[in-house]
């Protein structure tokens, strides 16, 4: 449909169906007759009793194709001008291929990687009848109490950039021309703005931040997905500066539409207008929509604000109507652009009648696999007791041990029944005989589990007597050579709404942590978590400790390859694993202060510094370890002067110095040593991922241009300065294996 004809289309519809397709309802609005519609959901939202849920503009959380045609197809003959819903879903890293949390496939540094996953959840959606999945989500984390940590790329605005680009080229395609091809959907990037920094990491809570900080690190992943060409885009529930984000005309309107240039969807996070009210920002409904349509927000999820209220808010107001308008046509142009008015079902009728599906095919199972096997990242490995041997006799021990519940909080369409836990994956590679399984300790203790709220029914419900577990263990373990412990916070305990104020590992846990390191035997720790844990107790009591987050369908498979040597671990961490929680919010790119903690300086007390521990994380973003070792030297550096539109071209040489193949991430970074601003002590500006076989050499090219070099200055341009830069090539952002300095000095300063 051109722009033309989609331009009638808005003009015959009346004021009633304009704000109609502004609304997302749920699929059971549409069940039975309009009796039963009016007295139940209708009712339990708070619609007006003479809101036609025939001019609805979308469907939440419908995930059944068959369900899907039959709405569809209800709706269609209901409806006067036969403009097609749309079904958005929840579909945050895998449909029913689950792939690692985003947090672990930000771990791979492997961003096509990524992007084939992307491609992967996108096709099974497609093949579902899914026309809008709500990911990526790209909201900047430096507080791992926050439970969505486990959604977000981690701490670092260039890997929320890449990740950003990754997901929303595999979700809808390369084609910015508008239309979402066959096997795509469209794309929805969240949450702005800044919803990954609230205070003291408490879900929904405040955002406060300067400005600087904003443009600096929080704006650029979301900025990464609107050059993508991300179709929609989610405001977020906190408030920014005192400001709640779904109503913040300055960030939605000015910042979003007219500075970064997006001209498509915003819809609101569940509820979001509406708790307009609550925080205190709305005095009332026709308030709450009011404020919401003016910062440009098009579609309201879950709410009866718009459908009761706006038809009021525009009466006699030609601006209002004016932004009615755009927002509709800028519903119905998504639409267009995902074919909807020529097939309705985009292609689903056809797929249901000819039973085709790739879900869970093979070849997904294997790309979930290979990103899972990446996304892994080892965190010690002493005296280098891993790999295991197959002859090795093994004790697996713990809650995570035979469990399959390892998807994580969001994937809603995932099948535990589906999914490879850690000892199927380990029985691929030894013998029953080898290998011994025990539960050890329950997954949560009792006390713990009433936070959880109704997600506590889905726990194992506890049957044997926790010291009887712990018995069983201990001697499980003295009959074997090596016990692997697998341990986590369960999968509840992350995710929305699931912050915590000691992110460790539960109490149960750690007892029997503590008392299977009294027996003398070789531990190899298993951690599953949704964000960075404090781990500092646990280092000291295992040998070797694995993070694998939630690591997907192909968890145990994975673990299991990594565990024996079929796969050489190369995750490096995309978010600091803290010391103690006194340290958060942590991040490796802080400002130097004026007064650093300066090693030399010893334990002097007027310094930046703590009295009771360290300033240094436990394990510093970028880190990871490998079954092999790698060496760096720099081979040239092309100039020590760089003048505007030039670069320092960098060549440096990689051996593989170790008896394994592997895969290394070399890290670039890069510190401007004084500047109009003061800048972070070091920020990562390019990195790259090389697969060397033992003993071979490869030279990596690097390359800094004046884009690398650009930073928000006071009076929040955006541009580079004249100065002293210093360049640290290394394995993490601490371990710092080469470094030298260049000048920049554009052309006008020679003038």
């Amino acid at each position: 449909m051109d722009n033309k004809t989609l331009l009638d289309k808005l003009n015959s519809l009346s004021i009633e169906e304009k704000i109609g397709q502004l609304i997302q309802l749920t699929g059971d609005f549409f069940e039975g007759d309009m009796d039963t519609v009016v007295t139940g959901p209708l009712k339990k939202l708070g619609l007006s009793a003479s809101y036609n849920v025939y001019n609805t503009g979308s469907i939440l959380n419908i995930t059944n194709p068959e369900k899907i045609i039959r709405l569809q197809t209800d709706y269609l003959e209901k409806s006067v001008h036969k403009i097609p819903l749309l079904f958005m879903a929840d579909i945050i890293y895998g449909y029913r291929t689950i792939f690692p949390i985003p947090i672990a496939q930000a771990c791979s540094w492997n961003y096509e990687g990524i992007e084939h996953g992307a491609s992967i959840a996108a096709r099974e959606c497609y093949e579902e009848g899914i026309h809008v999945t709500f990911s990526p989500m790209v909201d900047i984390v430096r507080d791992p109490r926050w439970g969505r940590v486990m959604e977000s790329p981690g701490e670092d605005t260039l890997l929320a950039k890449k990740y950003a680009q990754s997901v929303v080229l595999g979700i809808q395609g390369s084609n910015l021309d508008c239309t979402v091809p066959a096997n795509k959907i469209a794309a929805c990037v969240k949450h702005f703005a800044a919803y990954g920094a609230p205070v003291a990491g408490r879900e929904y809570n405040a955002v406060d931040m300067s400005e600087h900080t904003l443009r600096e690190y929080y704006l650029p992943g979301y900025q990464a997905a609107i050059e993508a060409g991300v179709k929609l885009v989610m405001t977020a529930f906190n408030t920014l500066n005192g400001i709640p984000a779904t109503g913040n005309e300055w960030l939605n309107r000015d910042v979003l539409r007219r500075e970064m240039n997006f001209d498509g969807v915003l819809i609101s996070d569940y509820a979001a207008i509406e708790e307009l009210i609550m925080h205190g920002y709305a005095e009332d409904e026709a308030s709450a929509a009011r404020l919401a349509l003016l910062a440009s927000v098009d579609v309201d999820m879950k709410t009866a604000v718009y459908a009761n209220q706006l038809k009021n808010v525009i009466s006699g107001n030609d601006h209002m109507l004016e932004l009615l308008n755009e927002a509709v046509y800028r519903v119905l142009k998504l639409k267009n652009d995902l074919g909807l008015f020529e097939d309705p079902f985009r292609g689903l009728q056809e797929i249901v009648k000819l039973s085709t599906s790739s879900i869970l095919s093979d070849g997904h199972k294997k790309a979930a696999l290979s990103l899972t096997e990446e996304s892994v990242v080892l965190l010690k490995n002493e005296n280098d007791l891993l790999p295991l041997s197959k002859d090795t006799k093994v004790a697996l021990i713990g809650p995570y041990a035979d469990e399959n519940s390892t998807l994580g909080m969001w994937a809603i369409k995932g099948d535990e029944s589906d999914t490879v836990n850690l000892k199927t994956g380990l029985l691929k590679h030894v013998d029953p005989e080898n290998l011994s399984v025990c539960k050890g300790a329950y997954m949560l203790p009792v006390n713990a589990r009433e936070a959880l709220g109704k997600y506590a029914d889905k726990l194992a419900v506890e049957t044997v007597d926790e010291e009887a577990l712990l018995r069983e263990a201990i001697w499980n373990a003295n009959e074997a050579d090596v016990i692997i412990l697998a341990l986590g916070e369960s999968i509840y305990q992350s995710g929305e709404g699931g912050s915590r104020t000691n992110p460790t590992l539960p109490e149960s846990q750690l007892k029997l942590l503590h008392e299977l390191s009294l027996l003398g035997k070789k531990i190899v720790l298993i951690v599953y978590s949704g964000r960075p844990l404090v781990l500092t107790e646990v280092v000291g009591k295992a040998d070797a400790i694995i993070q694998a987050w939630y690591p997907g369908t192909m968890g145990g498979e994975a673990l299991a390859n990594i565990l024996y040597g079929e796969v050489n671990p190369s995750g490096k961490l995309a978010m600091t694993f803290p010391r103690s929680v006194g340290q958060i919010p942590i991040s490796y790119n802080e400002l130097n202060t004026g007064r650093p903690n300066l090693k030399e300086n010893g334990s002097y007390r007027f310094a930046s510094r703590y009295i009771d521990e360290v300033n240094e994380p436990l394990y510093p973003f970028g880190y990871g370890k490998s079954y092999t070792s790698f060496e760096y030297k720099l081979l040239t550096i092309s100039q020590k002067e760089m003048k505007k539109n030039e670069s320092v071209d960098i060549s440096i040489s990689v051996t593989n110095t170790g008896t394994y193949d592997g895969k290394e991430t070399i890290q670039l970074y890069i510190r401007d040593k004084f500047a109009s601003v003061a800048r972070p002590v070091k920020e990562l500006k390019d990195f790259k991922k090389v697969f060397l076989q033992s003993g071979e050499i490869q030279n990596v090219e690097f390359s800094i241009d004046e884009e690398m070099l650009k930073f928000y200055d006071r009076e929040m341009q955006y541009k580079s300065e004249p100065g002293e830069f210093d360049v640290y090539i290394g394995s993490s952002s601490q371990e710092i294996l080469l470094s030298f300095s260049f000048v920049f000095l554009p052309e006008d300063e020679h003038e």
